[in-house]
């Protein structure tokens, strides 16, 4: 590129040359009659001139070629800046420092509903709720002692439109001095991404009432659940000591009512312990009371105390055993509490057939119990229900079968503090199988 330091030495050997032509076109005249060397002195001198101009004529046209070159890139860098900041997917604008506009893309004009010729010259304060735009000015003012505010919310208004809710980010542009002379302004709408923040915090807000209400809902369960204990087990008491009375008084008819009684206070008191544990097992305030057993021992022995209800339905219970001892390190009362749920549910929907218990080793230390009957059989839509709390199978059908709707639930969380799973696999009118695998030794938590 020719600079104008360039432009003046050129000029110099121009006007030089000029100069020596002339003098020895002077000298040609006044000698070339009488110094006939000198004339060719003159002749050469000429010659070296032209050549120093050709050289200078030649620098010229490189230097030409040069700024013609280098217009030509800054003027595609020009057209690509203008086509980048033209067709951004955002919205820019360039102001002065107190925000009248002065360039605009076609993203800001789509977002301010406004032709972009007619946006320039306007203050983008314009734009802006008129309750608002005193803290909006004082902003712009903070704007030339800072060099970048980013993602500024503000509320901006469309012409002839409703607010939207915007995001700005704003960098000051500074001469040579550091003195601020524009504001380059870069606007995202973003009432979509608000939108979904407030319908997040709605979500949030409820899930947390949900939280309270289930805490609450445990609270009461476990307090419930102590408090009808006590008179429960109350009633049951002088029930017991009443029918010891009546019958050796050989009456039998209040006998027959006292033991119904019993028998629906027993059945009530279940309910409560049921709740209790589960509430429990809900606040993790359950843990196991580890100790060395024999689960082949536990599951006989927890079958033979079921198979009087067995018996009363003329279903055959049996028990299937691959080994004579299988001794473990668990809780063996809260493992005898599923065997006894996972049996009487299995006695409770089944009407003809029979009810089998099985228990195997497995490899790594563990083992396996399966509890299948030939009863009513579990869909495969409620499958993935069956261990929900207080839900039973076909609602409208076998809540006559009474109960809390709380053992599977109850089962299922305690093979989980066990360490271990619980399944099932049924088909309807084809009766299922429970299948709970445990490790022969539970860690300590």
């Amino acid at each position: 590129m020719i600079t104008t330091g360039d432009e003046s030495l050129l000029i110099q050997q121009i006007d030089a040359v000029q100069q020596r032509t002339q003098e020895l076109y002077q000298n040609v005249r006044e000698t070339s009659q009488h110094h006939p060397l000198l004339l060719l002195d003159c002749l050469a001198q000429l010659q070296v001139a032209l050549e120093e101009l050709y050289v200078a004529e030649q620098e010229l046209r490189q230097q030409n070629e040069e700024l013609i070159a280098a217009r030509q890139a800054a003027e595609a860098e020009r057209k690509r800046y203008q086509e980048l900041f033209e067709f951004a997917p955002d919205g820019y604008l360039v102001t002065d420092i107190h925000g009248t506009i002065q360039e605009v893309n076609r993203a800001a004009a789509e977002l301010l509903n406004v032709a972009q010729k007619h946006l320039m010259g306007k203050p983008l304060t314009a734009f802006v709720p008129e309750e608002e735009r005193k803290a909006f000015r004082f902003m712009i003012n903070q704007l030339q002692t800072v060099n970048r505010v980013q993602e500024w919310e503000v509320r901006l208004c469309k012409r002839r439109e409703a607010l939207f809710d915007a995001a700005l980010t704003v960098e000051t542009v500074r001469n040579g001095e550091g003195e601020a002379i524009a504001l380059r302004w870069l606007i995202r709408d973003i009432t979509v991404r608000k939108q979904a923040e407030a319908q997040l915090h709605q979500v949030q807000m409820q899930n947390l009432q949900l939280l309270e209400a289930d805490r609450l809902k445990n609270q009461f369960m476990a307090t419930m659940s102590h408090e009808l204990r006590t008179p429960m087990n109350a009633i049951l008491g002088f029930s017991q000591l009443l029918l010891r009375q009546f019958r050796q008084q050989d009456n039998q008819q209040l006998v027959t009512m006292i033991e119904r009684i019993v028998k629906n206070g027993k059945h009530l008191l279940e309910m409560i312990e049921e709740i209790l544990d589960f509430s429990r097992l809900k606040a993790h305030r359950l843990e196991l009371q580890l100790e060395a057993f024999d689960l082949v021992e536990l599951a006989t022995t927890t079958a033979e105390e079921l198979r009087a209800l067995a018996e009363q339905k003329t279903l055959n219970l049996q028990v299937h055993l691959t080994q004579p001892s299988i001794p473990m390190v668990n809780d063996q009362v809260r493992l005898r509490q599923v065997l006894v749920n996972l049996l009487s549910n299995a006695i409770k929907f089944t009407e003809v057939g029979s009810v089998a218990l099985k228990i195997w080793e497995l490899p790594e230390g563990r083992v396996a119990i399966a509890v299948s009957d030939t009863g009513i059989g579990i869909n495969s839509a409620d499958q993935a229900r069956i261990f929900q709390e207080f839900w039973q199978v076909n609602q409208t059908t076998t809540r006559q079968q009474k109960g809390t709707g709380l053992g599977l639930a109850i089962a299922n969380s305690l093979v989980q503090l066990m360490q271990g799973t619980i399944s099932v696999e049924s088909q309807v009118g084809k009766g299922s199988t429970f299948r709970v695998e445990l490790p022969r030794r539970v860690s300590p938590l």
